[in-house]
């Protein structure tokens, strides 16, 4: 299970809406062995694609440095779909490298902002995809 702030919770909607139509991406920090998601990091999608996303790599390169620094790691890794439902692409399982992180796919298939949209959270593992319940916290 995720456990996470409605703040965070809110903080990845509002990035995944902000950079819609493109898809959005990020990652949430936490202490090293607590999977404890505590740092929004928001990152840039390189692609700049509404159908695609990549980490640019200096970028990922340099949060990762810093999370050494910290003593974090990534507790969520998370992107929006901006017009399919939120579940990983074959293309998002094989991104999928840290099997100890939480995957947040984000639809923002409905723009505006009055509707339902899907905030759901997965574990990818050797490329099996597992869902899991999304619990928050205040």
């Amino acid at each position: 299970m995720l456990t996470l702030t409605q703040a965070l919770h809110d903080q990845i909607v509002a990035h995944a809406r902000a950079d819609h139509p493109d898809e959005a991406c990020g990652v949430v920090a936490g202490p090293a062995g607590t999977d404890r998601p505590e740092r929004f990091i928001p990152m840039l999608n390189a692609a700049r694609s509404p159908t695609f996303y990549e980490f640019d790599s200096v970028d990922l390169l340099k949060l990762y440095r810093d999370m050494d620094d910290r003593d974090e790691e990534p507790v969520i890794v998370y992107h929006s779909h901006t017009a399919t439902e939120a579940y990983p692409s074959r293309t998002d399982v094989s991104y999928a490298n840290e099997p100890g992180a939480h995957y947040v796919l984000v639809s923002t298939a409905d723009t505006d902002d009055a509707g339902p949209f899907q905030f759901r959270s997965y574990r990818i593992v050797d490329g099996v995809i597992t869902e899991e319940e999304v619990k928050i916290v205040q």
